[in-house]
This record gives structure tokens, C-alpha cells and sequence, in this order.
């Protein structure tokens, strides 16, 4: 079963080898094991629904609960502690476009808001019930998941939204195909949540961001339905499924998306580098994509999350092992890697990794094979599960990313990193922060931090610790001119940084946008823009 306050199913578990714990108190210190509060502490909190009835809705308290809140740091805050101060009213899941349609009706004439729910992936607060005087329905799409058309012919597939990751391709595959979208949060988000929150997969830059591969769709709107049709290409104005990704349900639920598919490949197989130092891995990895290289995936790590990632690992052999081998080849204590994947036919895939490595070998890279790859590849939707184990020996961690073009790249990463580092210097407690280029273009890259700290005494200090280091980190991110979102989506945590990527007019533009689908305010209230 899905946990109610953590990540994934109850059944798997991400394990802490014991070396990686001791590690833990070196970087941070010794952690406290918090006192979680029990689903029957929290059941007990949740209020008596404000729905009037309706054949769709649940309003049971554990569906509730299940839906108050997604995954991001304030929400496992939230969570664990019991301290949820608003639900949910009520459950609905639809099966067909006309129950969506009917939800809709409802909510008009009662004046409930509903906020559309995927998977519950979310790490900025999309789905998480507004206060106030209004009964808030959570749409949960999940039963509308089914292939509804397949054009072998121009390679497009048409699903309902709420099919997740695993089914979608479990379907595809079936007839030879793979959309090759692979977020982290694969095996529990959805095709509507990836349009919604204009998702990036792991291999994006060999099959595309969600932006790319989404041709077309319905939105079902308080205002009527908007039909996508899947156009190669049109100067019809402008593009209206820009609207649509990244609305985050502000303008209303999308119930079908048209996407573009590709044949599985023949091959696929990832690498790993390791370079003396990072800026050789990044003057590689930017050659590396201005040549155009057909790779399907790029990602370089810090020489902190090299030796984090080697930590965690605990295979101390093996890793002992390669560490010496590299030290023969002059890659030592700031040694950082480089993960590509290769994907398509033989030829291709040939091609490819001889050209990457031509590259790699000219800054100094040496290229260890296969397994590294391997063993990110078997793992790459697990390392989510790694904050269960971390909370429970009293450690929170979190994420934060942004996008810059290169010659930004050095300092906006390493401003990143100090403030993080600096943001609770005044506790004297200390932060340990790596980060990688976790997708890569020809103008510029992501930059994917993760920070890790000691949890508090108490969740009124806990999360007074993790805003004042989000803060830090989105100021500095704002003052460098990067996005304040390259993959999760504004939500409400970066809502208040929003202006001053898209301006006045720019914000006036969207607000009025989300009137002309949603003349009452129904839809996902508080989220993106006030």
C-alpha cells in the first residue's frame, strides 16, 4: 500500500548502509529519531466534510488524509508531525470525461474548488487544500488510464491523464513503443501531472521534455472544453497547448493527452566518466552538446555528490577498488562523474559513445565502463525511498534546481551551495549540500541541488530552518537570472518568486488566462499565482 506520510509503497524500502550513516554525523552531525504521530492520531484531526453528497465523492477521513498533502519538505513536515491545518473535503475519481464534466457542474453550483490530483508527486504544494470558508473536492484522475488510440503511422498515442508511469508504458510496450519519459517520481506520477507541471524525464535530452513530446489533448474547463487537436506544426497564432503545460490546474483538468511515442531501441546503455575536477567534466559535457551528440541522457556530479554517491553506495570494496584505479590515471581526491546513456540502433549507440569519449579523453576523462551506469539505471526510481531512511535517524533532505545558460553555470552553482551552506550557520548547525547538471542544452543546463541537514527538536523549528534555507537558495537563484523552476513547477512554495522571472504584464497575462477557463475561481486556488 501507497504510505500516507512518506515516500511510495510501504512494501520497499531504500536501506542506509551503516558506513553511509556514520558518514552522516561527520557531514551534519548525529541525527534524533523524531516521534512520528500514527494515521490514527492524525484521523482523529480531520474535520467533519463541508460537501454536499455526490455519487463521485468520498468523504471519508482516511481518502482524506490519504490527499492532504503531497511531497514536499513542508508537507512530510506536515504529515509526521500530525500538524495538517487544512483537508481536503472529499475524495472524487472519475472514470470518464463525463463525470469530469459533472464534477464541474457540481462545483459551480455549490461553490466548491477542486484541486486535480495525479499522483501525489508533488514537491512544491500543488495539491494541498486552500483555507477558508469554501469546501475544497481533490480530483484524483487515477481510474482514467487507459490507452485510447495508437497511430502507428505518424507515432502518436492518445491516453487518458491519469494513467502513470509504469501502466503508460506497460501499454506502449505492448506494441513496440516507449514514450521515454522518465522522471524520478515515474512509478507513482501521471501523464496529466507531467503536463501539468511541464515534467522533465531523466532522458529528456534524447526523447524530449514533456513540452516536446506532448502533442495535443482535452482540458475540461469550468468554462467548456478546449480540444487539442495534434497538429505537426501550426502558425495558427499562437500555440494554446503552451497554455495548457505548466497550468498546474489553474485553468482546469486535462482528461486526454496526444503524445508523441518512439519505437523501443535496439540498444541502450549507460556510461560513467570521471574527470580530475568539475570544471573539465562541464567544458566536456558543454562540447559535448553543442557538437550534438545523439545521447539520450547527461548528467555530471559535484565532486560532493561524486563522494556522497560513493558513500551511500557501501560497497567499500569495489569502491576502494576504482578509486585506486583512478588515482593511477590522475583522477583523485576532486574526482567527478559523468553518467551518458546511448540509445537507439547499434550503429547509433556506436557512434555516439566513441564520439562522447573523444571528447571526455580530451579533458582528462577516464571512462570506467558500464557498471556505474548499470547500477544508476537498476536504481533510479528507488533513491526517492532514501528519505524514509533518512527522517527515521532523524535527518530531513530535500531538493531545489534552476536553469542558467553556461557561462552562468560556475557561479550560480556555487552561490547555490554557499547559501545553503551559510543559512544556519547562525544555530551552528551545519548543512551538507552536492549538486549535479542534471539536464543539459546546447545554451545552458540545470543545476540540481540537494541539501541535507539534522531535523529539529520540534516541527515549528524544523520547518523555520528549511524556509530559511529555500530562501536563501531562491534569492540567490532570482539574483543569478535563473528559472525558479526547471522541472517541479511553481506550486506555492515558488510562487512568491514567480514575478520576477515573468514581470507584471506577464503575471496580469496568466491571472487574466486563468479567468477567461475559470470565471469563478474554482480551480486549484493559491497555486502558481495568487
Amino acid at each position: 500500500m501507497r504510505r500516507w506520510n512518506g515516500w511510495g509503497d510501504d512494501t520497499h524500502d531504500y536501506p542506509l548502509p551503516e558506513s553511509a550513516a556514520a558518514r552522516l554525523e561527520t557531514w551534519v552531525g548525529a541525527g534524533q529519531r523524531p516521534s512520528d504521530a500514527t494515521l490514527d492520531d492524525v484521523l482523529q484531526t480531520v474535520p467533519p466534510s463541508r460537501l454536499r453528497p455526490h455519487p463521485l465523492v468520498n468523504d471519508m477521513a482516511d481518502a482524506r488524509v490519504r490527499h492532504a498533502r503531497g511531497q514536499s519538505f513542508p508537507d512530510w513536515v506536515a504529515l509526521r508531525y500530525g500538524r495538517i491545518p487544512t483537508f481536503p473535503d472529499g475524495v472524487a475519481l472519475p472514470t470518464t470525461d463525463d463525470d469530469v464534466r459533472d464534477l464541474l457542474r457540481y462545483a459551480r453550483q455549490t461553490g466548491t474548488r477542486l484541486i486535480p490530483y495525479g499522483g501525489g508527486t508533488s514537491v512544491v504544494g500543488h495539491i494541498n487544500a486552500a483555507p477558508g470558508d469554501a469546501p475544497a473536492l481533490t480530483v484524483n484522475m487515477q481510474r482514467m488510464k487507459l490507452l485510447l488510440a495508437l497511430d502507428e503511422t505518424s507515432h502518436l498515442a492518445t491516453f487518458a491523464a491519469g494513467v502513470q508511469g509504469p501502466d503508460l508504458e506497460a501499454q506502449l510496450r505492448a506494441h513496440g513503443y516507449t514514450l521515454g519519459h522518465f522522471p524520478q517520481s515515474f512509478e507513482l506520477s501521471t501523464l496529466g501531472g507531467w503536463v501539468a507541471t511541464r515534467s522533465s524525464g531523466q532522458q529528456s535530452l534524447g526523447y524530449g521534455r514533456i513540452e516536446a513530446l506532448f502533442a495535443g489533448g482535452v482540458l475540461e474547463s469550468p468554462a467548456g472544453t478546449l480540444t487539442l487537436p495534434p497538429h505537426p506544426a501550426s502558425a495558427a497564432g499562437p500555440d494554446l497547448r503552451q497554455l495548457v503545460l505548466g497550468s498546474e490546474g489553474r485553468m482546469g483538468i486535462i482528461t486526454a493527452a496526444t503524445v508523441r511515442i518512439s519505437p523501443l531501441p535496439e540498444r541502450e546503455d549507460f556510461h560513467a566518466v570521471f574527470f580530475p575536477d568539475f570544471a573539465s567534466g562541464q567544458t566536456a559535457a558543454r562540447q559535448i552538446l553543442q557538437a550534438r551528440i545523439p545521447l539520450s541522457m547527461l548528467r555530471l556530479s559535484t565532486a560532493v555528490e561524486t563522494a556522497t554517491t560513493l558513500a551511500l553506495a557501501g560497497r567499500e570494496r569495489l569502491i576502494g577498488a576504482l578509486e585506486g584505479l583512478l588515482a593511477l590515471r590522475g583522477v583523485g581526491e576532486g574526482k567527478c562523474m559523468l553518467l551518458f546513456g546511448v540509445t537507439g540502433s547499434q550503429a547509433l549507440t556506436k557512434m555516439a559513445r566513441a564520439a562522447t569519449l573523444d571528447i571526455t579523453g580530451r579533458h582528462g576523462g577516464v571512462h570506467v565502463g558500464r557498471a556505474f551506469g548499470k547500477q544508476w539505471h537498476k536504481g533510479r526510481f528507488h533513491t526517492p525511498y532514501l528519505r524514509n531512511a533518512l527522517w527515521e535517524r532523524g535527518y530531513g533532505v530535500d531538493t531545489l534546481e534552476t536553469a542558467v545558460t553556461w557561462d552562468k553555470v560556475p557561479q550560480t552553482l556555487e552561490n547555490i551551495e554557499a547559501a545553503l551552506h551559510h543559512a544556519l550557520a547562525e544555530l551552528g548547525e551545519k548543512v551538507h549540500v552536492f549538486t549535479h547538471l542534471s539536464h543539459m542544452y546546447t545554451d545552458g543546463a540545470s543545476i540540481y541541488t540537494t541539501y541535507l541537514f539534522r531535523l529539529a527538536a520540534t516541527a515549528d523549528e524544523t520547518l523555520r530552518r528549511w524556509q530559511q534555507m529555500k530562501d536563501a537558495a531562491s534569492r540567490v537563484i532570482v539574483q543569478q537570472g535563473g528559472t525558479i523552476s526547471h522541472q517541479h513547477g511553481v506550486g506555492t512554495d515558488h510562487a512568491p518568486y514567480l514575478a520576477a522571472e515573468k514581470g507584471e504584464l506577464g503575471m496580469a497575462a496568466l491571472r487574466g488566462v486563468f479567468r477567461e477557463f475559470d470565471p469563478e475561481g474554482l480551480m486549484n486556488p493559491g497555486k502558481l499565482v495568487a
